[in-house]
C-alpha cells in the first residue's frame, strides 16, 4: 500500500493548482486564467487578489497544458554578448520583467560576441522550447543575419545595419557619441581621444561616426593617434588604453569611451598616473551603468531608456508572434547626457 503523500520528500508543500489560486483569492477558476494570461476587462482589486494568491501559494503555471491549449510554449530567449556587462545585466532584467508581465517566461543565451555562437541563435536552436527571440547581435554582418533560414520571431537589438524585414530597437548612437563629444569640445577641451572596440561593423563604427562628426563640426582634426582600439569592452581595457594615451607626447585634454566600462578603467589610469580628472582630463563613457554614479569623480555618460528598449522590444516581439504585425519597425529609444563630475567637476 502507497500511503497518501509517498514519493514527496518529507516537509515539501505540495503543488499549487489553478484552482486552489481561485479559492485562495475568491473567484472563479476563469477568472483567475484571466489574469494569469493578462487579459484584459479585470478589475484592479481582483487582479490584486489573484496575484496576491499566487504569491502566497508559490503557484506556477503548468506551461506544457499551455502550450497544448495555445500552441506556444510561453518562453520567449534573450540572447546577448555578455552578461558581466552591468549594461546586458540591467537589461536582462528589465526584459525578463517586461516578458513576465506579458505572461511568458524568459530564457537567457549569452553569445560572448562569437559568430559561432551568434549562428546558433539565427539557426533556431531550441526553437521548441521558445515562441519568439530577442537578439543581440555584435559578430554577424546585416548579410549574414539575413540569410538566417529559421523564421522564429525575432527583434533585434543594437547601434547596426539591419537587413530588411526585421523589427529593430536601439539608441542613436551616433547622435549620442556627437552629443558627449560636442560637450566635451564646448568645456574648451581640442585634443579629444576616443576609446572604443576594434570593429568595423556595429557599436563601435557608428560611435566613432558621432565623435568624428562633432570634431569635424567644431573645426578639429581627427587625429588617429588619439584612437584607441580595445580587444573588448572591459575595465582593464579602457584602464591600458587609457595609460597608452597618457603616455603621448602631447596627451588628450578629453577622451570619449564608448562604454562606462572602459571609462571606469580610464579614471582608474588617470589616479595611477597622478592626472587629474577633470581638471587635465575630462572623461566621459556611455551606458549610464551604476558604478558610474559612484566613482570619483563621478562619471558623465549618456543614458539610454532601457525601461523602454524592454517594453518596446518585446511589444515588437509579441505582436510577431500572434500574428498581429503590420510590418517591420524601428524603434529608437530615448536618451539623455548626464553631465556629471568627471567633465565639469563637483557642482
Amino acid at each position: 500500500m502507497v500511503r497518501a503523500g509517498a514519493g514527496r520528500p518529507a516537509g515539501r508543500t505540495p503543488t499549487a493548482r489553478l484552482k486552489d489560486v481561485a479559492a485562495r483569492a475568491g473567484v472563479s477558476v476563469k477568472t483567475a486564467s484571466n489574469v494569469i494570461n493578462n487579459y484584459p476587462h479585470i478589475t484592479p482589486a481582483t487582479r490584486a487578489r489573484v496575484e496576491q494568491a499566487i504569491r502566497e501559494l508559490h503557484y506556477r503555471p503548468n506551461l506544457s497544458a499551455r502550450q497544448l491549449k495555445h500552441g506556444k510554449a510561453g518562453f520567449l530567449a534573450l540572447a546577448v554578448p555578455a552578461m558581466e556587462s552591468p549594461y546586458f545585466a540591467e537589461l536582462a532584467a528589465l526584459v525578463s520583467a517586461e516578458a513576465t508581465r506579458l505572461g511568458y517566461l524568459m530564457l537567457l543565451d549569452t553569445t560572448g560576441a562569437d559568430a559561432a555562437a551568434e549562428r546558433l541563435v539565427l539557426d533556431g536552436v531550441r526553437t521548441h522550447l521558445i515562441d519568439g527571440v530577442v537578439f543581440s547581435p555584435l559578430a554577424l554582418s546585416a548579410d549574414e543575419i539575413a540569410d538566417r533560414a529559421d523564421q522564429l520571431p525575432m527583434v533585434l537589438l543594437g547601434e547596426r545595419a539591419i537587413p530588411p524585414g526585421y523589427d529593430h530597437v536601439a539608441v542613436d548612437s551616433v547622435a549620442a557619441a556627437r552629443s558627449v563629444t560636442e560637450h566635451l569640445v564646448s568645456l574648451g577641451r581640442r585634443r579629444v581621444a576616443a576609446i572604443g572596440r576594434e570593429s568595423v561593423r556595429g557599436t563601435a563604427s557608428v560611435r566613432l561616426d558621432g565623435y568624428q562628426q562633432a570634431l569635424a563640426a567644431a573645426g578639429l582634426p581627427v587625429d588617429p593617434g588619439l584612437v584607441r582600439g580595445v580587444a573588448q569592452y572591459g575595465r582593464e581595457d579602457g584602464r591600458r588604453a587609457m595609460h597608452e594615451l597618457l603616455a603621448l607626447p602631447e596627451r588628450p585634454d578629453a577622451v570619449f569611451c564608448f562604454n562606462d566600462l572602459m571609462a571606469v578603467g580610464a579614471l582608474r589610469a588617470c589616479a595611477e598616473a597622478g592626472v587629474r580628472v577633470p581638471e587635465e582630463v575630462a572623461v566621459a563613457g556611455f551606458d549610464d551603468i551604476a558604478e558610474g554614479r559612484y566613482t570619483t569623480p563621478t562619471l558623465t555618460t549618456v543614458a539610454a531608456d532601457l525601461e523602454v528598449l524592454a517594453r518596446e522590444a518585446l511589444r515588437l516581439l509579441i505582436a510577431r508572434i500572434e500574428d498581429a504585425a503590420d510590418g517591420p519597425e524601428s524603434v529608437q529609444v530615448p536618451w539623455a547626457l548626464q553631465v556629471r563630475e568627471s567633465t565639469v567637476g563637483p557642482r
